[in-house]
Formats: C-alpha cells, sequence, structure tokens
C-alpha cells in the first residue's frame, strides 16, 4: 500500500492507518499521507493505462492494502468539450467533467468506493453516513451491492427524490428534524458508540476524502496528460475543492504532469457561504451560519475545510463566489440548453458562478477551464418547475400552425 500513515494536518502527528480522524494532540484533522512513488513517471503511466476505466486505476495513489472489493464500477466518467457553453461566456476552451454518469449519479460514488473498500479491509460490518442526499444515495447503493447494512442520517426536510432513492436501495433511513450540521453531530457521536460501524464520513473520513482526488486524475489524463488552467467545483465541506487540488499535486510531484495547480475557484450558494464569505473578507475564519437554500447538497452551514478551502484559492490565485438561488435556476438552465447536461441545484452553482467570473473578466480568454458538474438533475426536479412553460393543443396541424407556427 502507497499509504504510509495517518497525518494531521495541523501538527503533522502521525498515527497508524486505523479508523479515526482527529488528532489526539491538537485535535486537528488527519489526512492520508504517501510515500514517494518508487517507479519512474513513465512505469506509473503505463501502469494507470492498462488499468480498468474505473477510479481502481489510480490504485497507486489510493489508501488501500491489497485490491479492492468492490460491486459497483465508479469514475472514468465523460469530460465533455462544451464548445456552445463557452461561446455563450466567451471562453476558448471548457470542459465538463459530467459525474452525473457515475452509479447513483453524483460523486459521492467516488469518497465511498473508497471508504467502502477501506472498511473492509479494517473489519467493519455496517455502513453509515450523515449525508444531505448525494452520499446518502451511494452509501445505501454501494453497501447494497457489498451485502452490507446500511444507516443513513440525513436532514428530514432533504429533496424526496434523494429519499425515495435511498429507501429503495434497502437502507434505513434516518430523518433528524435539523440541519446537516445537527445530523453530523448526531453521527459523530454515534462514531464512538456503535462498534463495528464505518460513518463514511466521520471515523473513515481521511480515506473517504481521497475518492475526490481521482476526479483530478480522470481530468489529467483524459486532457491528455495535461493540466487546466482554472478549475470551477462546489463547496459543500470543502473537502472536493481542497482534495482535487490535492490530486494535481500528486501528480506533479509524482513527474506524471508538468505545470502547477490550476486556479482554483470555488462555488457556494448565498444562503449557505460561509467560505465565500471568509474568502471575500480576507479571512480563514469560515463563521458558520443557518442554512437557507435551494442547493441543498451544499448545505454544510459548518463546513469543516473551509479555511483550507479559502487558503487554496488564494493560493493559486483562484476565487470563491456565491450565488443567489435565482441564478442557480438560471445556471441548472444554461448549463442544460447549451450542453445537453441536466445538473442539480449544485450543478447550477457551479455554472452560475463560472458565468459570474466571465463576466467579471476573471477569466483569460485563452485559459483551459474545466467545470465540475457533481449531480444530475433528476434529484432535484422541483426547482425547476415553473421555468418554462408546456404549449399544450389538439392533435391537429391547425393548432399547432396556430399556437406555434410563427415561432417555427
Amino acid at each position: 500500500m502507497p499509504a504510509e500513515a495517518l497525518k494531521c494536518k495541523e501538527c503533522g502527528a502521525a498515527y497508524a492507518l486505523e479508523a479515526r480522524y482527529v488528532c489526539d494532540r491538537c485535535f486537528g484533522p488527519l489526512e492520508v499521507a504517501y510515500s514517494a512513488p518508487s517507479d519512474d513517471p513513465e512505469a506509473l503511466k503505463r501502469r494507470i493505462q492498462a488499468g480498468p476505466h474505473t477510479l481502481w486505476r489510480y490504485s497507486d495513489f489510493l489508501p488501500l492494502e491489497g485490491k479492492p472489493r468492490a460491486a459497483l464500477p465508479t469514475g472514468w466518467t465523460p469530460l465533455v468539450r462544451a464548445d456552445r457553453l463557452a461561446g455563450r461566456l466567451g471562453i476558448r476552451e471548457l470542459w465538463v467533467k459530467n459525474e452525473t454518469a457515475n452509479p447513483t449519479h453524483s460523486f459521492k460514488d467516488r469518497v465511498v468506493s473508497i471508504a467502502l473498500a477501506r472498511a473492509l479491509e479494517l473489519g467493519f460490518d455496517t455502513v453509515a453516513c450523515a449525508s444531505t442526499g448525494n452520499l446518502a444515495n451511494a452509501v445505501a447503493a454501494h453497501s447494497a451491492a457489498a451485502g452490507l447494512p446500511a444507516y443513513v442520517f440525513i436532514p428530514a426536510d432533504l429533496e424526496e427524490e434523494k429519499i425515495l432513492a435511498t429507501g429503495s436501495y434497502g437502507a434505513q433511513v434516518v430523518g433528524i428534524r435539523g440541519n446537516y450540521d445537527a445530523v453530523n453531530r448526531l453521527c459523530t457521536e454515534l462514531s464512538a458508540e456503535r462498534e463495528g460501524w464505518a460513518f463514511v464520513n466521520v471515523n473513515m473520513r481521511p480515506y473517504y476524502s481521497q475518492g475526490s482526488k481521482t476526479l483530478a486524475f480522470e481530468t489529467a489524463e483524459q486532457l491528455g496528460w495535461e493540466l487546466p488552467d482554472r478549475v470551477v467545483a462546489p463547496i459543500a465541506s470543502g473537502s472536493l475543492f481542497t482534495k482535487v487540488a490535492r490530486g494535481f499535486e500528486e501528480w506533479i510531484d509524482a513527474g506524471l504532469l508538468d505545470g502547477r495547480v490550476p486556479a482554483m475557484c470555488g462555488a457556494q450558494a448565498e444562503g449557505c457561504s460561509p467560505v465565500a464569505k471568509a474568502f471575500a473578507e480576507g479571512s480563514d475564519v469560515c463563521r458558520p451560519v443557518k442554512p437557507d437554500t435551494i442547493a441543498k447538497s451544499l448545505a454544510i452551514g459548518n463546513p469543516a475545510d473551509g479555511p483550507y478551502a479559502t487558503e487554496l484559492a488564494r493560493r493559486t490565485g483562484g476565487s470563491i463566489d456565491a450565488v443567489t438561488d435565482d441564478e442557480i435556476r438560471a445556471g441548472i438552465r444554461l448549463l442544460a440548453e447549451t450542453t445537453g447536461i441536466f445538473t442539480e441545484t449544485a450543478g447550477g452553482v457551479t455554472t452560475a458562478v463560472l458565468a459570474k467570473l466571465a463576466e467579471r473578466g476573471d477569466i483569460d480568454p485563452d485559459e483551459r477551464v474545466v467545470l465540475y458538474i457533481t449531480g444530475d438533475g433528476l434529484k432535484t426536479i422541483e426547482t425547476v418547475r415553473g421555468t418554462f412553460e408546456v404549449t399544450e393543443i389538439a392533435p391537429s396541424v391547425e393548432e399547432f400552425e396556430a399556437a406555434l407556427g410563427a415561432t417555427v
């Protein structure tokens, strides 16, 4: 296994590769630390290219002891060149990483694949999570495929589509009367009480977060082993945002890529934007907020990795912006009508922020930009209700011509 230890991001203390997520010395977050690759870059590249068309082709950069036991193939999603959207926004080269093509139609399949595989190696027999929706779907589906019981804790007012899908996989769904931060507090308490339970984003969090790196690996490989100049990605806890950059860094350090980490641009909804506010104020402190937005999958009012996200955006010459609910709906429509990709509200956030960056002149016309779309629009279908009209007619040519003939 290329992983060496768990290390504290604050004080650097090292721990065994077990199920723990917080430093005993300073209470800082733990992350997986790796040894340098022993092979030369060309040998690494050949091994990757010979691997399966799933995220497991990147096993040299993932924290597992042996061959993963995973039943749902995840990853290797399309990287779509979006020329019509680029033209609308005045960008020379724009790519959309379409994560709706994963088994449960979001990037959360990636993080669950890694966490579940490591949980099996550590001997856990039950899988659980705190979720704003997409993670609930992924945990339920991957646990079902692995034959393990799953307990999914969600805010009780979550979108119905996400609740129905989660329950369909046979998971025990527990609705909490409170927001995500209340759900997460309960799961943190339960993780200390329930022996044999792997909470993928609590006691398994250091491994879980590694799945997001594979988004960067795939992006670079699909671009012909080249880096983008700018990335636009959503921020909820900040884990996805920071781990995508970590993926680019690891491949630069391994000699697989030339250049530097792209300008990292984060996207939040105004109704839950503690990281965007901290960035705008020049602060590293993300003051907790009470979420109030249609983008429920990003509604984390106390983001664990918020300070690391603000530091990353500043260090790479990027930014973190927030958009209104109306701008989110417009972003969903803009992406759909220019690319054919229907995204959930989180993708509406990132698309709307991309449009804001372009309008503001932050994107150089010669830049290569990658937009990360992390979930399917069928999961938040209610948000597009009322945004277009259906013309109803009798089945006759005359009625069609009278209603729409002048428009075609």
